[in-house]
């Protein structure tokens, strides 16, 4: 379970991403973040910024068009 959720249904790109960043940003070390998005555009994007970032990709899925990704914040 997840410390925090961001739904991110229904929004399209770049926008479940610059989401995700601002509520990283608003997080503490060690803290998780759920991610729940539809545009397919986030199974590409947010491991790609997850990869240049601090913070740490735990697990990702996708099922029915949502994808989750599991996120934990590093400082």
């Amino acid at each position: 379970m997840a410390d925090r959720t961001l739904n991110a249904s229904g929004l399209r790109c770049p926008m479940p991403l610059l989401k995700t960043k601002l509520e990283l940003n608003t997080m503490s070390p060690g803290e998780t973040l759920e991610v729940i998005a539809t545009d397919a555009g986030s199974a590409r994007d947010i491991p790609a910024f997850l990869e240049l970032s601090r913070h740490h990709l735990v697990s990702t899925s996708e099922a029915d068009g949502h994808f989750r990704f599991v996120i934990e914040c590093s400082d």
